[in-house]
Formats: structure tokens, C-alpha cells, sequence
């Protein structure tokens, strides 16, 4: 019963996010935890992830590599660079058939639903402490 539980929601739960968690929780300080970052980095570079695999799916080593370097590429130019983007985009390549059946909807849920709820939990956690160094964001834009 578990496993059928797991198996259904697993689509929702993507690696990249606990790369995510550290940097917003353990680093709120950090240019690549702010909020511009984290939901644009996640955001960009899963669209380009899905778009790359829409147009490469029959070479899975060339789409990997297409998709995280052009989803650096895209974050540096947007100035949404988040480390953890690159793992959204390569997730999208290689996530399995689950994924790749959300296609674009890829982008929206779980990438920009699950980037929102980290933002959410990291604005309350970190401003609740008193140590002036939890203050989140430094910035919003």
C-alpha cells in the first residue's frame, strides 16, 4: 500500500529541491538563495529541460548535456543563476516516462509549485530567528 502511495506522488518529488533546501535554510544570505534565483533558476531551466527533451529525446547523453548547459546559460542571462536549476533541467531529461508524460506542465507542478512552497517555508522559518544573519530576502528583484 505504501509503495503504490510512493509510486503515485513520487513525480512530485525532485532531487534538485533538497540542493534547494540547503541553500535557502542553511545559507539565506546567499545571492543564489534568494527568491528571483531560487524560483527562476528552477523555473527557466525546467522549461528548457522539457523543451530539449521534446527536440532530443532519441540521444539521452546529448539532450543531458544540451539542458543543463543551456539552462546555466539561460539563469546567467535572466540573473537567476541557482545552482540547483541545472539538476531541474537534467531531471527533466532523464525523470523517467512520468515525467516526461507532464511535458510542459513539468514547469508548473512540481517545479514552480514546489520552488513557491520552499519560499514560503524558508521566508517563515528564517524570519521567526532573531539572528540578524536569518533575515530572507536581502532582496526580492
Amino acid at each position: 500500500m505504501l509503495a503504490q502511495a510512493y509510486e503515485k506522488n513520487s513525480i512530485f518529488l525532485i532531487g534538485s529541491f533538497g540542493a534547494s533546501a540547503v541553500l535557502v535554510y542553511g545559507a539565506p544570505l546567499a545571492e543564489f538563495s534568494q527568491p528571483r534565483n531560487l524560483i527562476g533558476g528552477h523555473v527557466f531551466s525546467a522549461f528548457v529541460g522539457v523543451s530539449i527533451a521534446y527536440l532530443l529525446a532519441s540521444n539521452l547523453v546529448i539532450a543531458s548535456a544540451l539542458a543543463v548547459s543551456i539552462s546555466i546559460a539561460v539563469m546567467h542571462l535572466s540573473r537567476t543563476l541557482h545552482p540547483p536549476g541545472g539538476a531541474t533541467a537534467l531531471i527533466a531529461i532523464i525523470g523517467g516516462d512520468k515525467i516526461h508524460q507532464l511535458g510542459y506542465s513539468y514547469v508548473i507542478s512540481p517545479v514552480l509549485t514546489g520552488a513557491v512552497i520552499l519560499l514560503l517555508v524558508a521566508l517563515f522559518i528564517n524570519n521567526i530567528s532573531r539572528n540578524p544573519k536569518r533575515k530572507y530576502p536581502l532582496y526580492w528583484i
